[in-house]
């Protein structure tokens, strides 16, 4: 007898996760909040089991506050706090605040010191300190350890488990070790060679440790020559070397070489997305800590003064045309047209300062090669305004049947187009050499210069040309 295709799915079945557009599916979202509501720890348990901590991560922001705790709460030690790291940092603290410093320090305990000290540095002192009193004295020191390096160094993002091996030691007893050996990292990739002072002698990658003779000394088969990052350096600095060297890994040393931890590649693609993301929201005038969980006034209050900024830009451009007001009562094409120019002018300088914000950021732009970079922008606006501007000089000819006007226009565009190359790169350029950030404030001094020169050239030539 054939099954009927549209049976409901047993209950203790366990939905798809996902729809084919990576999405949480439906059936598993109504599937996890019926165990909720019904308290069902078993079922939700069932749901949970095998789900990875972004599934997880992706879960928890979808749920509302009071069915997040009660998530946590029903699935007791089996949430997995790693989880955690997952979330935005609004969603995150609330759930943070929301749980005893017992509770919180109880399910940092199987993490990653990484994961755990992401957790914890969102925290302020007094919570820190309270989660930190829970925790057995070792992992305490060693957490402690890495919160007390710079926001956004490499001591922050460091694991703290690591090998380390005396010189003196075989291939034989280091592979010996790691295998009798129960609290080793969970996932590593190279065994570290370290002298009495825990200074770093070298490395070995596991690949060539067991393809290694066993009596052999691990200082025979150790690499001398590693990339090392140190403790204080910025993060960014450790994935751009972690880009140019093709690292897995990278011992991490304090000031006077003691190995302390190791930066492995998952945390730095965490890093390479943070970063990207904090230029791009900066790009458009958006605080960088800003997310999608914010609330509507902390996310107006963290727009607002851009805004502002923009508002007072935008009357030095209106004040421009202000100079030009009997050229255009006695010309109104002037008003329908001048728009078109500062706009150009606008997207092609945005265009422009894009890519030489990223080439500083990447460090590819710099005083070496600066002039060769402007004069190449400041010709491929003079190249691209030309092309323009015979399209909109036909049209704008045309459309108000004067060719003069299409001339004016078409002048006009070039120079504003030349000008967006020219601003585009020197802004974010002088702006990093103040030792700021030229994502943050480039593009509404970029924006007013176009505008500016737009109008100015526009309403200038116009003025000039027909003697209005």
């Amino acid at each position: 007898m054939r099954e009927d295709a549209d049976a409901p799915v047993a209950e203790d079945a366990a939905p798809e996760v996902r729809d084919t557009d990576g999405s949480l599916a439906d059936g598993f979202r109504t599937a996890i909040r019926e165990a909720l509501a019904a308290r069902d720890v078993d079922r939700l348990k069932a749901l949970t089991a095998d789900l990875h901590e972004a599934d997880m991560g992706d879960l928890i922001e979808e749920l509302d506050g009071d069915e997040r705790r009660r998530l946590i709460e029903l699935l007791g030690t089996a949430f997995d706090f790693t989880a955690l790291t997952e979330l935005d940092e609004t969603v995150r603290l609330g759930i943070l605040r929301g749980l005893s410093p017992l509770t919180i320090a109880r399910g940092m305990r199987d993490l990653a010191s990484d994961d755990a000290v992401y957790i914890l540095e969102d925290l302020d002192e007094e919570e820190m300190a309270a989660v930190l009193e829970h925790l057995p004295a070792p992992e305490r020191v060693a957490l402690q350890r890495s919160l007390d390096y710079p926001e956004e160094s490499a001591g922050r993002r460091m694991q703290t488990e690591f090998i380390a091996v005396p010189p003196f030691w075989t291939v034989g007893r280091t592979i010996d070790y790691m295998r009798e050996t129960r609290d080793l990292p969970e996932t590593f990739y190279e065994v570290f060679v370290v002298d009495p002072a825990y200074r770093l002698v070298g490395s070995i990658s596991l690949d060539r440790l067991l393809r290694t003779r066993r009596p052999i000394l691990v200082t025979q088969v150790k690499t001398e020559q590693l990339k090392v990052v140190k403790a204080t350096d910025d993060q960014e600095d450790v994935a751009r070397m972690f880009e140019r060297y093709n690292l897995v890994s990278a011992p991490v040393v304090d000031d006077a070489g003691r190995l302390v931890g190791v930066m492995t590649i998952d945390d730095v693609v965490d890093v390479i997305q943070e970063e990207a993301d904090e230029d791009l929201r900066a790009l458009a005038g958006v605080g960088s800590d800003e997310e999608l969980s914010d609330s509507v006034a902390y996310t107006a209050r963290s727009r607002l003064p851009w805004l502002l900024i923009n508002l007072g830009t935008a009357f030095i451009s209106a004040s421009i045309i202000g100079l030009f007001e009997a050229t255009i009562e006695k010309m109104v094409a002037l008003a329908v047209l001048m728009p078109i120019v500062a706009s150009m002018g606008g997207n092609a300088g945005t265009q422009t300062m894009t890519v030489a914000v990223r080439a500083l950021a990447t460090k590819e732009l710099s005083s070496h090669n600066a002039r060769r970079i402007v004069s190449r922008e400041v010709l491929v606006g003079l190249f691209n305004g030309l092309a323009l501007a015979c399209l909109l000089g036909l049209i704008a000819g045309l459309w108000f049947a004067n060719i003069q006007l299409g001339a004016v226009i078409s002048t006009a565009l070039v120079m504003n187009m030349m000008v967006a190359g020219l601003v585009g790169s020197l802004v974010p350029l002088g702006i990093s050499w103040m030792k700021l950030d030229p994502a943050v404030a480039s593009g509404v001094f970029v924006t007013t210069m176009t505008d500016t020169v737009g109008f100015l050239a526009f309403l200038g030539l116009a003025t000039w040309w027909f003697g209005a």
